[in-house]
């Protein structure tokens, strides 16, 4: 299969030039973008002169492979930096991200930059200045979000590997829906800052979007890094070798009901059961088990905190720009959830943190007994492009969102992400308490790619990569059409 470490390799041996697989990567791209709008920059000329300063690239564990970077906080000095908005559209990074520069390490170079929606608050991508990023199995749906631009370019087989991140599911959800490897790492084991420490808290956090297990595997353990400025830090367990000897027997608990009551589609259902069976005979424990915390009320913690960062963020960019941001600057769902931001009493954003740390404490009493948990990753495949997710009387409200009181604005917040929600209601748990979860691409239903959701304790990537490994090898995963030719 032709992976990230099959065209490490042709670059290591001298059997491609870095040049020539560029221009392979970009001619795919421009071949196939005006369908799937997945980059909305293309920077081969920078990628090039960057290859060039680069020594014993050869060396290093991808050797040179091309890179898109999420157009959302993965920045590269003198690009675009527009998180999707009007708002930031001519905004260039003044430097690299830690994480860029650690793709770089790793012997990846950027050359390009996929869409992603405004500020990353969708589990779609249709940012209203780069339109709808497209589902390669089918253009007629979405590829999801926020990470749908770089989900699209590997499902379509334009790259095998694009720089992603994950602050509710934006990894995890698009690699549900275009059958990709979705890994969420453990939070404080990826490279952040200079800027943005903090990253939504400690729940957003970047890695990317894989076709194989051995990518994945080598891109994990070749980006984990120790940051002694990061605010958040990886517990000692997360820095076990990566040759360490796998568990003969896990251990599974597994949760199908959705943990905010809403409908979980038949084939959501059936792509958990046919995993649940498959486990059981490859020899290990399963168990079904009740969702251990109250759903709804941890959802509305995770609105909370995107309100009084929103806010946050947009007093910073009134600096940068010397004015007030107005209404029309963004969309109305950014307009919504800024307004909320803005009456949020720091008592209640302290208050939603400490709900997320006793979540953590659930989740990691739970795995003293279970070394897996188990969940559909999406409740159902990917919506249709234009499936209106909210209302107009929901945008109406919006548009007078600076009007209503703070009790009002978390009502009109719930019920803006309420349909999205539905479709995507397992993944934000892992954010919220720092736990490490990987989405598998093990189920097809009506020709639609949909996932399943594994999520260990803290530091317990090792058991992700393994179960990961034992479903690509005995079970089978569902990738897109270009990786399984030949």
């Amino acid at each position: 299969m032709k992976d990230g470490l099959y065209w490490a390799e042709k670059l290591r041996n001298q059997e491609i030039s870095f040049q020539e697989l560029l221009e392979i990567f970009k001619t795919k791209a421009r071949q196939q973008n005006p369908q799937l709008n997945a980059f909305v920059t293309m920077m081969d000329q920078e990628a090039l002169a960057e290859y060039r300063i680069h020594e014993k690239i050869a060396e290093q564990p991808f050797a040179g492979l091309p890179i898109p970077l999420k157009m959302l906080g993965q920045d590269k000095k003198n690009w675009l930096s527009t998180s999707g908005s009007r708002l930031l559209l001519e905004q260039r990074a003044s430097r690299n991200s830690n994480f860029t520069n650690q793709l770089l390490k790793n012997g990846l170079i950027p050359f390009a930059q996929t869409n992603a929606p405004e500020f990353g608050f969708k589990n779609i991508t249709d940012a209203q200045v780069y339109g709808p990023a497209k589902n390669p199995w089918n253009p007629a749906y979405y590829s999801g979000g926020s990470s749908g631009g770089a989900a699209s370019a590997v499902a379509a087989g334009i790259v095998p590997i694009a720089g992603a991140s994950d602050g509710g599911g934006s990894i995890r959800i698009p690699a549900s829906f275009c059958g990709l490897i979705g890994l969420k790492p453990t939070r404080g084991v990826m490279p952040v800052g200079p800027s943005g420490w903090r990253g939504w808290q400690g729940a957003a956090i970047d890695f990317a979007l894989t076709v194989s297990m051995r990518d994945t595997e080598k891109l994990f353990y070749g980006m984990r890094e120790i940051n002694s400025a990061a605010p958040y830090q990886a517990p000692k367990k997360a820095w076990r070798h990566k040759e360490a000897a796998n568990q003969k027997t896990l251990k599974v608990a597994v949760i199908i009901d959705s943990p905010i009551d809403s409908i979980v589609s038949a084939e959501a259902i059936q792509a958990v059961e046919q995993a649940y069976e498959f486990l059981l005979a490859q020899g290990h424990q399963v168990e079904l088990i009740a969702y251990p915390m109250d759903g709804k009320e941890l959802m509305a913690s995770y609105y909370l905190m995107n309100g009084a960062e929103t806010a946050a963020m947009f007093a910073g960019i009134e600096q940068g720009i010397s004015r007030a941001v107005r209404k029309e600057d963004m969309e109305l769902m950014s307009w919504g959830i800024y307004q909320y931001g803005k009456k949020i009493p720091a008592s209640h954003y302290i208050n939603a943190l400490n709900l997320w740390d006793k979540a953590a404490f659930t989740m990691e009493e739970l795995f003293k007994d279970y070394d897996l948990l188990l969940t559909p990753t999406t409740a159902t495949t990917a919506p249709k492009v234009g499936e209106d997710l909210q209302s107009d009387a929901i945008r109406s409200s919006l548009a007078n969102a600076e009007n209503l009181s703070e009790n009002e604005l978390q009502e009109l917040v719930d019920q803006m992400f309420e349909r999205s929600l539905q479709i995507t209601p397992y993944t934000q748990l892992a954010n919220l308490t720092g736990q490490p979860a990987i989405s598998l691409p093990t189920h097809l239903a009506h020709d639609l790619p949909l996932g399943i959701q594994f999520t260990a304790a803290r530091g317990r990537e090792d058991l992700l990569l393994q179960v990961g490994k034992l479903f690509e090898t005995e079970y089978g995963f569902q990738l897109p059409a270009y990786y399984r030719e030949k």
